[in-house]
C-alpha cells in the first residue's frame, strides 16, 4: 500500500497489489477505524479522549472505596463501565496509528504520526493510571460485597479478580506514573528504533538488494546455492548492524531488570507468566519436556532430512529447505484463500463465515513490499470494530499455513469481542490456541485429499518442520532469553557474548545434524519477540502442544467438540486455562500433558521414517 499524500491516510478504495504468479493481493482498508489521520473523526476522538480522561480522573480519583459500597451511577460498576469506554476509545486511536505505521515503517510521515499518537495516548492514559491502583487497594471483603450488591460491577468480576493478581507487584502511585510516562522515551522508543532499523535493512544477492521477508523466503528455495547466498546475505547485513542490535538488546534487558526489581518479581520471566496468567511450574514443565524431547524430535528429524537431501550435515541455511518431493509451483492467493476457507468450513461453517469477512471486507494486507513490517500478525483493534490481519504472502506452502494461523487469531478475536474491551483479550498462552488449531485443520484437510506418496511425504515433512519451529525452536528462543537476561544482570553483553549464547542454545536444540557455520551467530538479532515482548515465545510451544492434545480429543470424540471449542474462544480473558481446558478433560499442570502433545510430533516423524524404509 502507498500513501499518496504527505499525511498517513488510507483510502477505502485502495487497489490490491499484484505480484507475478500470486494474483491480486489485498491491502487492508483502515477506513473502518478512521478515514484518515487528518479526518474530523480522528481529531474529534483524540480531543474526546483527552477531555473524558481528565473528567474521569476528576470524578473518580479517591472515591473508589466509597463507590464499592454503592450501586447505580455512583457505584463501582458505573466507574468500570466508564473506564472501559475510555479504553475502547483509546484502543481505536492507537490501533489506527499502529496499523498505518506497520503498513510502511519507512515513511517518515507514518513514523511521526505513530510517535505523536503514542505520546498523546501515554499522556491521556496517565489520567487513568490511578484507577487500577486504587481499585486494588480496596480490601477483599469490600470487593466481595460490591460484587454481590452491584450487578454492573458483577459483570466485570473476572476482570476484577484478574486485576487483583497484579496487586503484590504494584508500586506507589507517583512511581507508577513515572514508569508510565517515561515508557514513551524508554522501552517504546527502543522498540521503534528496532522496527525502523529492521525495515530499512537490505540484503544483497546477485547484485540485487532484497528485503528481509524476501531474503528469508529464499531459505526455502529448492536451489541449495540460492539458500546459501541468502544465508550469507542475512549474516552479512546482520553483522554490519550488530552494534545497534546489541545496544538495543542490552538496554531493554536492563530496563526490564529495573522494572522487575522495583516490582519484586523473583524470576526474570515471572512478569510474563503473570501477564499470561500461567504458573511458573507449568512453563518450567513445558520447557523441560521439550528439551528432553529434542533428541527424539529435532535431532532425529534433521538427521533424516540431511540424508534425504544427500548431505552429511545440514548447513543452517538448509534447515527449511524443501524436500525433492515438494511441489515447486507458486500458490496463487485465491488458492490459498480457498484452501483455508474450505478447511475451516469442514470443521465449522461459522468459522469459515467469519474468516470470509476478512477477505470480502478488506481486513487483510497481504503483499510483501519495502517498508512494510516483516512477519505476520492479527491485530484485534477494539471490539466495536474488528481485527485486521497482516501477512507477507509470497506463495510458499508455509505462507498458506501462516494465513491459516493468522485467520485463526482473527476468528478468536471476533468471537471474544463480545466480552468487551476489558475482558476480550486472551493471555498469550491461550491466544495461540485458535491460530495453531487453524493450521492443524488446514494441514489435515490437505493431507486427507493427498493420494500421491511422494507428495504426502513432503506435506508430512513440512508439518513436522513447522511443529519443530513452533515448539523446539521457540523453547530454544525462551532459553536464549533466559540466559541473556540472567547474564545481563552482571553487566553489558558484547555482540560476541550474545552470539555465543545463541549458538550454544541452537546447537542443543537442533542437534549434531545441523552445522551452525560462521555467520549464524548473528541470527538472534532479527527476532522481534525478544524486543517487543520478552519471553513471549514459549506461548507458541504452549499453544502447539495444547492444540495437539485438543485435536486428539476432537479426533476421538468429535460430537459436541465444536460447541465446547467455540465456548472456549468466546470466553476471551474471562477464565483461567484450567477452567477452559476442563471440558476437554485436559490439565496443563499435569506433567504428562506436554508429553502427549509432543507425542503427536513424534508420531508424524515415525510415519516419515516408515515411509523411508
Amino acid at each position: 500500500m502507498t500513501y499518496p499524500d504527505v499525511t498517513p491516510v488510507h483510502s477505502a478504495m485502495t487497489a490490491g497489489s499484484t505480484n507475478s504468479g500470486l494474483g491480486d493481493l489485498p491491502d487492508w482498508n483502515l477506513g473502518d477505524l478512521y478515514p484518515g489521520a487528518e479526518s474530523p473523526e480522528f481529531k474529534s476522538d483524540m480531543a474526546a479522549a483527552r477531555e473524558r480522561a481528565a473528567k474521569f480522573e476528576a470524578v473518580w480519583k479517591g472515591r473508589l472505596q466509597e463507590a464499592a459500597g454503592k450501586t447505580g451511577e455512583e457505584g463501582l460498576g458505573a466507574a468500570i463501565e466508564a473506564y472501559e469506554q475510555l479504553e475502547e476509545l483509546m484502543g481505536r486511536i492507537i490501533s489506527y496509528a499502529g496499523l498505518t505505521y506497520f503498513s510502511d515503517t519507512s515513511d517518515p510521515a507514518n513514523a511521526k504520526f505513530y510517535g505523536d499518537v503514542q505520546s498523546a495516548i501515554t499522556d491521556i492514559s496517565a489520567h487513568l493510571l490511578f484507577f487500577a491502583l486504587e481499585l486494588n487497594r480496596i480490601d477483599d471483603g469490600a470487593v466481595d460485597t460490591c460484587l454481590k450488591q452491584d450487578p454492573r460491577a458483577a459483570r466485570y468480576e473476572p476482570w476484577i479478580r484478574d486485576l487483583r493478581l497484579d496487586k503484590p507487584y504494584q508500586l506507589e502511585d507517583r512511581v507508577e506514573q513515572l514508569f508510565h510516562e517515561k515508557s514513551v522515551t524508554g522501552r517504546t522508543a527502543w522498540n521503534r528504533l528496532f522496527d525502523e532499523t529492521m525495515s530499512d535493512l537490505t540484503f544483497e544477492i546477485d547484485d540485487k538488494k532484497l528485503s528481509l521477508e524476501v531474503t528469508l523466503s529464499l531459505l526455502q528455495d529448492a536451489d541449495g546455492e540460492q539458500r546459501k547466498k541468502a544465508g550469507k546475505a542475512l549474516a552479512s547485513t546482520f553483522k554490519e548492524n550488530l552494534r545497534t542490535f546489541t545496544l538495543i538488546t542490552n538496554t531493554l534487558a536492563k530496563d526490564k531488570e529495573i522494572s522487575d526489581r522495583w516490582r519484586g518479581f523473583e524470576d526474570i520471566a515471572d512478569s510474563r507468566h503473570l501477564a499470561n496468567r500461567v504458573e511458573r511450574p507449568v512453563v518450567d514443565a513445558l520447557a523441560q519436556a521439550v528439551r528432553e524431547a529434542c533428541p527424539r524430535l529435532s535431532h532425529r528429524y534433521y538427521a533424516m532430512k540431511a540424508r534425504w537431501l544427500g548431505l552429511d550435515k545440514l548447513q543452517f541455511w538448509d534447515r527449511n529447505a524443501p524436500l525433492p518431493e515438494t511441489p515447486r509451483e507458486t500458490i496463487p492467493w485465491d488458492d490459498a484463500k480457498n484452501t483455508v476457507l474450505s478447511a475451516y468450513h469442514g470443521f465449522a461453517p461459522e468459522m469459515a463465515d467469519i474468516s470470509r469477512r476478512f477477505f470480502d471486507r478488506s481486513w487483510i494486507d497481504a503483499a510483501s513490499r519495502p517498508g512494510k513490517m516483516s512477519g505476520a500478525f492479527a491485530h484485534p483493534t477494539v471490539p466495536s470494530v474488528h481485527p485486521y490481519v497482516m501477512v507477507n504472502y509470497l506463495g510458499k506452502p508455509r505462507d498458506v499455513m501462516t494465513l491459516a494461523h493468522e485467520l485463526g487469531h482473527g476468528v478468536h478475536q471476533v468471537l471474544a469481542g463480545a466480552q468487551g474491551a476489558l475482558m476480550a483479550s486472551t493471555p498469550l498462552t491461550l491466544a495461540e490456541t485458535a491460530s495453531v488449531f487453524g493450521e492443524m485443520l488446514t494441514f489435515r484437510a490437505l493431507l486427507e485429499r493427498t493420494t500421491d506418496r511422494r507428495e504426502r511425504k513432503a506435506m508430512l515433512a513440512q508439518k513436522v518442520e513447522d511443529m519443530i519451529n513452533t515448539v523446539v525452536r521457540q523453547i530454544a528462543f525462551y532459553e536464549f532469553e533466559r540466559r541473556v537476561h540472567t547474564a545481563r544482570r552482571e553487566g553489558e553483553l558484547t555482540s560476541e557474548q550474545l552470539g555465543a549464547l545463541w549458538l550454544d542454545v541452537q546447537s542443543e536444540s537442533l542437534g549434531p545434524a545441523v552445522e551452525l557455520s560462521e555467520g549464524y551467530e548473528t541470527f538472534w538479532a532479527y527476532i522481534p519477540h525478544f524486543i517487543h515482548s520478552p519471553f513471549y515465545v514459549y506461548a507458541y510451544a504452549f499453544g502447539d502442544c495444547l492444540v495437539n492434545s485438543l485435536y486428539a480429543v476432537y479426533e476421538k470424540t468429535p460430537e459436541g467438540f465444536q460447541d465446547r471449542y467455540f465456548d472456549m474462544l468466546k470466553a476471551g480473558g474471562t477464565k483461567h486455562h484450567s477452567e477452559l481446558l476442563k471440558p476437554f478433560g485436559l490439565d496443563a499442570s499435569d506433567p504428562g500433558f506436554w508429553n502427549r502433545g509432543l507425542g503427536m510430533i513424534e508420531g508424524l516423524i515415525d510415519e516419515l521414517e516408515a515411509m523411508d524404509s
